[in-house]
């Protein structure tokens, strides 16, 4: 009797162990100018893997439902709406063996830039900047089957909608957001914010969409019911990405040159409380139980671990983590 509890006790462990395992959670970091993908794994804040991307330069990366999948579209050599190399591929990577597996080819330079898995279509969605649209790929074969007319230069970033119906771009130098129909394929509306805008998300409701003037020290706030700008939200400095946080009440938003988040109260639309992170932060994730957010910092090359956890008033940086050069997107995944 004893030996059978004994063997209990041990393949319970073993199972629980193997579960917790297959649970375990990694960040993504596309490390621009490394052309690289850090692998941390989540538990212990520690790099665990850098993975080659396969070319120049991997500013963005999406991840597959299942999290075997990583996709890094390969932009170019340069900036946004600067003179350089234009990218025209897609690596494919497995992030079991962390291996390039396989390449989705454009037949000319797009700037492939923010990819976005629709997890209603199981399509792959991605920005490409110089044929003014969204590329539909389908990951299974790496095929391109569609693409979305953005009607607007540089649509460098892109967000859906949680029922995978609206898309949202936010055009660089014109200073934009282009609104999709993504069933329909086609532009909706183009929305101007200011002379030069970046980075896009939308609310946990679907109800705002946010993207950061770069002129001015301010967040405009689209209605997505009226697709216009509903309202502005003031900030201490100039903004860049943003994110909201699990529970839909908060936004944070980075601003490089202050070395900051901001926090911003949904329900008033203003600026909580900032937070000192490390230098240059510009993409935001929080992780799926709403416990903390990472902060890629470009100009240190780090990522800020925020506890999100604390309450009202105790939200702080926990840790920091180096990362590679010029630390910029990233995906979560399990």
């Amino acid at each position: 009797m004893k030996k059978e509890i004994f063997w209990s006790v041990m393949v319970c462990g073993a199972l629980c162990a193997s579960s917790l395992a297959a649970r375990s959670e990694s960040l993504l970091v596309a490390n621009q100018h490394d052309q690289s993908l850090s692998v941390i794994d989540t538990a212990t804040n520690k790099v665990v893997a850098t993975i080659p991307v396969g070319g120049v330069t991997g500013h963005e990366v999406a991840v597959s439902p299942d999290g075997k999948t990583a996709y890094v579209p390969i932009y170019g050599n340069a900036g946004v709406g600067r003179a350089g190399t234009d990218g025209a591929q897609i690596s494919v990577i497995d992030l079991a063996t962390r291996k390039i597996v396989g390449k989705v080819e454009f037949d000319h330079g797009v700037r492939p830039h923010c990819a976005v898995y629709d997890r209603h279509t199981g399509m792959l969605l991605v920005t490409t900047e110089l044929d003014k649209s969204v590329t539909i790929i389908d990951p299974k074969t790496l095929k391109i089957v569609g693409s979305i007319p953005t009607g607007q230069e540089q649509s460098h970033m892109f967000a859906l909608s949680a029922d995978g119906r609206r898309g949202y771009t936010a055009n660089v130098g014109p200073g934009t957001v282009s609104v999709l129909d993504v069933v329909g394929r086609k532009t909706l509306a183009v929305i101007p914010i200011s002379g030069n805008t970046q980075r896009i998300a939308i609310s946990r409701d679907g109800s705002m969409v946010f993207t950061a003037d770069q002129k001015k020290p301010q967040l405009a706030v689209i209605d997505t019911a009226t697709n216009k700008v509903k309202t502005w939200v003031a900030l201490p400095a100039v903004g860049y990405g943003t994110a909201p946080t699990r529970d839909g009440r908060w936004l944070l938003v980075t601003m490089r040159g202050a070395k900051q988040v901001a926090v911003v109260d949904l329900k008033t639309l203003k600026v909580d409380r900032t937070l000192d992170v490390a230098d240059g932060p510009s993409e935001v994730v929080v992780t799926p139980d709403g416990k903390r957010a990472y902060v890629a910092c470009n100009f240190s090359n780090q990522i800020s671990v925020v506890d999100l956890n604390g309450g009202v008033g105790q939200w702080k940086v926990v840790q920091t983590i180096d990362a590679g050069k010029y630390a910029d997107g990233m995906a979560l995944t399990r």
